[in-house]
């Protein structure tokens, strides 16, 4: 669009040097970005020069994974949902999704990222990568920047998995084949204590072990109830590698999370994860995809006001541990041609 960014609102395309960011061979970066170069700038024309840019924005998220937005004045919730809205994208409800995450809703598309504590860290995934429904898009915002710490790693799949492909070649060959298979033990009420604390009930959207069983069956799960009411699921053999809407390879799938951070009172990371034949993964390997996605990583370094577009087929994410109050929040979205319940298909 010719008017995109618009100069006349001093909102102005970030330089590499501005964000710090990674700059690939093939011209793109990572984050790319923008930036609002005035103080007194009024949120409503900066959010419909937004929405008139909405596919412009989408194809640059998807090329280089994640657009920055800052110096936005964007001071709480209600204004970070009006800048989703200026995005058009269809709402990929938290309450409905089978994430494992305990987050509080702020507004009806907005929610806290993760109420795990400060001192735990949150490896690197896919948003629901490790269930057959998953968003496209993932839009975070800084509400308020933890005092020390807390920044936001995110990581470029494609780039990921052709390191990893080079170095551990027998290994990714096998995730293509075999795929991966997930298991997480629920408990039966909320538990903020963990990373993945989420209670059985809300995340199957039901309210006896009876509808929890038939939401099982739907989604071909396995199960076993444990004498002290928790709930142990396993998926079925999901891909580790997609092919992205753009057509890209990406190492799409939740391995660094569950093998380095499943852990709680009920989880124990060396069961949390498998080949979907039930083979054991090289852990050698594995600890090479970790060292990967840390050398390849972003550390999103908020600001009180930043928005974050992330493409979600694309980029991984974490949180680093941090001290002081930090509230970061996010939204979720399917791609436009999908409902809520195909927002996984493959």
């Amino acid at each position: 669009m010719s008017n995109w960014p618009p100069q006349e609102l001093k909102l102005e395309r970030a330089s590499v040097s501005d964000l710090n960011a990674q700059q690939y061979e093939d011209g793109s970066r990572f984050p790319s970005g923008y930036i609002c170069r005035d103080e007194n700038a009024q949120l409503g024309p900066l959010l419909e020069s937004i929405s008139g840019a909405r596919e412009e924005l989408l194809e640059e998220a998807t090329t280089h994974g994640a657009v920055l937005f800052r110096g936005l004045p964007m001071p709480s919730a209600k204004e970070f949902d009006q800048f989703i809205q200026a995005l058009q994208l269809p709402n990929f409800p938290y309450a409905k999704s089978l994430s494992n995450a305990v987050r509080v809703n702020r507004t009806e598309r907005v929610f806290s990222a993760n109420e795990a504590p400060p001192d735990v860290q949150i490896f690197f995934h896919h948003e629901m990568a490790q269930t057959p429904l998953f968003p496209r898009w993932i839009m975070f915002y800084c509400e308020i920047a933890a005092e020390v710490g807390g920044a936001t790693p995110i990581c470029r799949s494609d780039i990921l998995l052709t390191r990893l492909e080079a170095d551990c070649p027998e290994f990714v060959a096998a995730c293509r084949e075999k795929g991966l298979k997930y298991t997480n033990v629920m408990p039966s009420e909320n538990d903020a204590q963990s990373g993945m604390g989420r209670s059985w009930k809300s995340t199957l959207g039901v309210d006896s072990r009876e509808a929890a069983e038939a939401r099982l069956r739907e989604l071909n799960y396995s199960w076993v109830w444990r004498v002290d009411g928790c709930l142990e699921a396993s998926t079925p053999p999901l891909p580790a590698v997609r092919e992205t809407i753009s057509g890209r390879p990406v190492f799409f799938n939740q391995l660094i999370a569950a093998f380095s951070g499943w852990k709680d009172s009920r989880n124990d990371p060396s069961k949390a994860i498998r080949h979907g034949d039930g083979t054991p993964l090289d852990p050698s390997a594995v600890a090479r995809a970790i060292e990967l996605a840390n050398e390849l990583s972003y550390d999103l370094q908020w600001q009180p006001g930043d928005a974050v577009l992330i493409d979600n087929t694309i980029a991984m994410h974490a949180r680093k541990p941090f001290s002081g109050t930090r509230k970061v929040l996010a939204s979720l979205a399917c791609m436009e041609t999908q409902s809520f319940e195909l927002a996984g298909a493959n």
